[in-house]
């Protein structure tokens, strides 16, 4: 069973920047699609970004198009989400997810049997 860890998050005020990053421990996250969710206070969560685990083809919620960019690291260690010119409706715990696929339009499922991680809360504030 894949466990991932999110880090990263923080407060910052409107039009700053955070790099979330998720990993799993002894294992390679290269040959994983994975996907960041988040939840907002009262919201449902929500599908952020995912990146493939082949082809690293990403795919973003609309509106962190051109904000915010998912990417892994050559070694295979961590996933990492760098969210720039942060909103107030950004704000929300962060959670990463391995999803079975990603292709050219969307993410897709997590397995049944995935298990959560406590997340990373990112809070956009001024």
């Amino acid at each position: 069973q894949l466990q991932l860890v999110e880090s990263g998050g923080g407060s910052v005020q409107p039009g700053g920047s955070l790099r979330l990053s998720c990993a799993a421990s002894s294992v390679s996250l290269n040959d994983y699609a994975i996907a960041w969710y988040r939840q907002a206070p009262g919201k449902e969560r929500e599908e952020v970004s995912c990146i493939g685990g082949y082809d690293d083809n990403a795919i973003y919620l609309e509106s962190v198009k051109d904000r915010f960019t998912i990417s892994r690291d050559r070694g295979g260690s961590t996933v990492t989400l760098q969210m720039n010119g942060l909103k107030a409706e950004d704000t929300g715990v962060y959670y990463c997810q391995r999803v079975y696929y990603v292709d050219d339009t969307h993410c897709g499922p997590i397995p049944a049997t995935a298990i959560w991680g406590q997340g990373t809360r990112v809070t956009v504030a001024s």
